[in-house]
This record gives C-alpha cells, structure tokens and sequence, in this order.
C-alpha cells in the first residue's frame, strides 16, 4: 500500500480523480485543497485510508507542516503530485506585476517547497516517485497566457534537473502535460476582469477569454481517462520521462517538434561555425 500527497484538490479538478484512482488501486491519500470543507463529504466513506488537509502551497510553513502531518499519519510519502496551479490571462506586455508573481509563485515556486518538503523522506526510504503537472503550454508558447506557459517551461526544466539529481536515491519524477480537459479549470474565467495595463492588447486579451469561457464544459480530455495513462505510464517496465495527454495536445506538440528539428537542421551550419 503506497501514501499518495496530492495538492489542489479541489472538487472537479485533476486532484481528486488522483485520490480515487489511488483509492481504487488500495492506496492510502492525503488531499489538500485551500477550503477544506468542500472535501469533507467526498472523504467520509474512505474513512483512516483518506486525510484531508488544508493548505495553501504557496505559504512555505503550511506546506512543512503538512508534509509533517502527512508522514506521522501514514509513516511517509510514496507518491507526490504537485497538482495545485491555474492561471491568469493578460500580455506579456501588460500583464499586472501582482498577476506575474502570483502566476510563478503558484506553478513554480509553491512546486519548489512541496518537492523540498518531501524529498528528505523519500531519499532516506530510497524510493519514490514525484508526478508534476505541468502542461502543454509548458512545451508551447500560449498567447494571451505567456506567464503561465513561462512557469510552466520553467517547471519543466526544472523536472529534467531534478529527475536527475534524485535518481541515485531511487526517486523517479515524471511531468506531465494535459490539453484542454473537461475540469473546472476554465469556469471561473467568466467573472474574471480583464485587467490589461497595455490598450493595444485588451482585444486579443477579451478574444482569449472569451475562447475559454465558450470552451468551458466542451473539452476533449477525460480526467478519468488522462490519469489512468498516468498511471499506465508510471507502472511500464521503462516509465517515460514525460507524457503528453490528450489528442489535440499531442499533434500540438508532435508538430512544434517536428518544426523546431527542421528549423535546428536547416541552421547547422551556423550553430557548428560558433566553436573556434
């Protein structure tokens, strides 16, 4: 029996369709979510296999004092997903320094203090695994949410780095890439203002929005479905580093590298002349 801490749990998002799927595979779970109470009934019939947490994961000491919690409670931490993050429309030109800073802290930097929280453990046990969830603007530029994708390059880099650095001591870190799918991600895009400082980008900014809120409850990507190839993916004899899911996200990203190798082909001569 494994111990999953799952962050961002909250109801009609990734996090949950996690817990139940560990759940279901006879795995124990810690859920946090800002608003604890929303979890309290969806909790109840598990009973001792599920603890509940409040958590902001961009408050440092909540983040150490759940992890804390989470381990005296079932003795340690086998999986991680650090799933809690959203983002904020706006330019990169013009986008409010508050929104900028929320955005990195949110995606990037809330992602740095639950790895570092939990790692000690999983290094003294000598095993583990770390699941980020990043995007597919994570691997391709997104307009109108160039802060987003920024942190979400940055979380992928990042992965890359640590996956090595933990693989001596049996932790495996695997990122993964969602397209559109169908959680409560983008419902809350309705009543949210547009808050362009730059004039010249409020009508690309209002048309970003307004694809998000038509788009809403219409996605292609099943959370179901999406977390179950996770755990395919976790489970195979050689576990990717990355995995894309969903189809749209994957001819998106299927195409920016085919692109960008022809692009990096067509200038070798250029690269290959910089050496003395």
């Amino acid at each position: 029996m494994r111990t999953w801490f799952i962050t961002g749990g909250t109801p009609g998002g990734f996090g949950l369709v996690y817990a139940e799927a560990a759940l279901a595979q006879g795995d124990q779970v810690v859920v946090t979510a800002r608003r604890p109470s929303e979890l309290r009934e969806w909790a109840e019939p598990h009973g001792d296999r599920v603890l509940v947490l409040q958590l902001d994961v961009t408050d440092a000491e909540q983040v150490r004092a759940a992890v804390k919690t989470a381990e005296e409670r079932f003795g340690g931490i086998d999986v991680l997903v650090n799933n809690a993050g959203r983002g904020w429309f706006g330019s990169v030109e013009g986008t409010p320094d508050e929104t900028i800073r929320r955005t990195f802290d949110l995606n990037l930097f809330a992602v740095v203090e639950v790895v570092r929280a939990v790692l000690p453990g999983m290094r003294a046990r000598g095993d583990g695994w770390i699941v980020n969830m990043s995007s597919v603007a994570g691997l391709v530029g997104a307009e109108g949410f160039g802060y987003y994708s920024a942190a979400k390059f940055a979380l992928e880099g990042l992965s890359e780095t640590l996956r090595q650095e933990v693989q001596p001591f049996g932790v495996r870190v695997l990122v993964v890439e969602p397209g559109a799918f169908r959680t409560k991600a983008y419902a809350g895009f309705q009543d949210e203002p547009v808050n362009e400082t730059v004039d010249a980008y409020v009508p690309l900014v209002e048309n970003v929005k307004a694809a998000f809120v038509d788009q809403n409850g219409k996605q292609a990507g099943d959370p179901e479905r999406g977390v179950q190839a996770v755990l395919s993916a976790m489970n195979a004899p050689v576990p990717p580093h990355r995995i894309v899911l969903g189809n749209s996200g994957y001819d998106v990203v299927v195409a920016m590298h085919e692109n960008a190798l022809a692009e990096l082909r067509a200038n070798e001569k250029l690269s290959r002349s910089a050496d003395f």
